[in-house]
């Protein structure tokens, strides 16, 4: 990645509404350094593929009520409001309180998604659950979500973090283009408030709790992925994660005190990678349909950083008002950000039968995903 691409300047945003100007105002200088499209590689970022022939049907989300501000970490955890937000535009965040896990967030946002399809639960033949903060560490997930919702079908978890529900979506779209799923039940949930450590200004103000899900069922031959990639780069494994917790490190006293249990994250090199890496696969998407930025209804990324979302959304040339960005209200909702944000949008009106959509996830792997799809 080359040396120039640095943090952008900094703002000061006083509310969720104003941090919306992010995208002309703090950028600007910045962004003039830069080409507005991404250098060409010599080798793809990732492989493209096309997928059609499906259709999202419904959407639905739930977040815990409980809202934190960045005045009550301010209260509660000597935090510096202002910091959080000239770095990451996030104002406030839920948090699920004690005893709410992965699952029950899952089990809400499914509820509300089959209410808005009017699907019965009958009628679902395949869950597939996208989180890295399961209920437990063993059994999945996807396993209480589906006793939960008293499915009759198979259900399994996908662990890539933050690009989780970008990997879920095209398993799930497989099954349903294959004709071996109907009806199938995506949803993406991270409990992030209770793997960030509560002491650490750098990264405990960045998440919160969320969930997302989409029904995916036959659609016409049109709809679905005009072009998508799924990709992966091991060797920035050691970026963002948790240490500690698996086989080769289990947890221990030690590491308990040490805090690396918690997640750890290389902010600056994060953000250097996430710009480019979803520039450089959004250009390829649009090369690989002969579309253009203007034919992109709506950009939905995750929901990561209010920096990340403006610098790609001006590299790209999209204008404000088609980047779709909810991270001030919500933080970091990991592998809940992308549907979340996909349901706000389609109940503000901004997605619409026909429209194509652009998403990208990407985060701890490094792994992304991106697509444009026809709704």
């Amino acid at each position: 990645m080359p040396d120039t691409l640095i943090a952008p300047p900094r703002a000061t945003p006083t509310s969720a509404d104003s941090w919306q100007g992010l995208n002309t105002s703090v950028l600007a200088e910045w962004m003039a350094r830069e080409d507005r499209l991404c250098p060409p590689l010599v080798a793809p970022v990732a492989r493209t593929k096309r997928l059609t022939g499906f259709q999202i049907v419904a959407t639905g989300s739930y977040a815990p009520e409980n809202v934190v501000s960045n005045d009550d970490l301010h209260r509660t955890h000597g935090f510096d409001p202002q910091w959080v937000v000239e770095r990451t535009g996030i104002v406030q965040r839920r948090h699920a309180p004690d005893g709410v896990a992965a699952s029950d967030l899952c089990r809400e946002a499914c509820l509300r998604c089959l209410r808005a399809a009017g699907a019965a639960k009958e009628e679902v033949d395949l869950l597939i659950v996208a989180t890295h903060t399961p209920d437990l560490a063993m059994p999945g997930a996807a396993c209480l979500v589906q006793e939960q919702l008293g499915l009759f079908c198979g259900a399994f978890d996908v662990q890539a973090a933050c690009a989780g529900f970008m990997y879920a979506l095209a398993i799930a779209a497989q099954f349903v283009r294959s004709g071996n799923a109907t009806c199938c039940l995506v949803v993406g949930a991270d409990v992030s408030s209770r793997i960030v450590n509560p002491a650490d200004q750098g990264t405990y103000p960045l998440f919160g709790d969320g969930a997302g899900a989409v029904l995916l069922a036959a659609g016409e031959r049109e709809q679905g992925f005009l072009a998508y990639q799924l990709g992966t780069d091991g060797s920035g494994a050691d970026l963002l994660g948790r240490p500690v917790g698996g086989s080769r490190s289990p947890l221990t006293v030690e590491a308990l005190r040490a805090n690396l249990h918690y997640f750890q994250m290389n902010g600056r090199a994060v953000f250097r990678w996430a710009v480019e890496t979803v520039c450089r696969s959004a250009g390829e998407l649009l090369h690989a349909t002969g579309l253009k930025a203007s034919d992109i209804a709506l950009f939905v990324p995750h929901q990561a950083n209010q920096r990340i979302i403006a610098a790609v959304g001006q590299r790209l040339g999209l204008p404000t008002e088609r980047v779709y960005s909810n991270v001030a209200r919500y933080g970091n909702t990991m592998a809940g950000s992308i549907p979340l944000a996909l349901d706000e949008a389609a109940a503000e009106g901004r997605i619409q039968r026909g429209d194509r959509i652009l998403l990208s996830g990407f985060g701890a792997g490094l792994s992304w995903g991106s697509a444009i799809v026809q709704w």
